[in-house]
């Protein structure tokens, strides 16, 4: 019985602003790097980081969400496969090969008002998400709270 998995989960900071570009389909796609960290005791006790960077390709609405909302030092959650890229050195005509991310969907972390953002842009808030099936419709409304019952009977002003 064969069995095949292929899923990444990965949490982390933008490296770069993302490069979107336009197929001859119109279909977008965004490149951009992403730093996850973890800490941890050594052998020797000291405390150490260890950072790893991870190339990630967009598609679709997600990509464009993603080169719209997304700059360098971003916090975002990606969801995706990995895939590996291989090709052959124009110069040294040696084979090479680079592991990346396909994401499926990418979601905003932090608040996203840095630069020229404005402070209510939907992707901005907490928890905005790109991607999947969510990506091909607009962002949604966050709900509003309902107004306040009227203090003194239903005759009277609520203010």
């Amino acid at each position: 019985m064969s069995v095949s998995y292929n899923r990444v989960i990965l949490a982390g900071n933008l490296t770069r602003d993302p490069q979107v570009r336009f197929l001859a389909n119109e279909k977008a796609v965004a490149e951009f790097g992403l730093a996850t960290s973890r800490k941890f005791k050594g052998a020797d006790g000291q405390l150490k980081e260890e950072t790893t960077f991870v190339d990630v390709e967009a598609w679709g609405r997600t990509a464009e969400l993603v080169g719209q909302y997304l700059v360098k030092g971003r916090a975002c959650l990606v969801e995706g496969r990995l895939r590996l890229d291989s090709w052959e050195d124009k110069e040294t005509h040696q084979k090479r090969s680079k592991l990346k991310v396909v994401a499926d969907t990418v979601q905003f972390l932090d608040s996203g008002n840095r630069g020229d953002r404005a402070p209510g842009d939907a992707a901005g808030h907490d928890g905005a998400e790109a991607g999947g099936h969510e990506a091909d419709r607009a962002p949604a409304p966050r709900p509003s709270r309902p107004a306040p019952a009227p203090a003194g009977g239903d005759d009277e002003p609520p203010f």
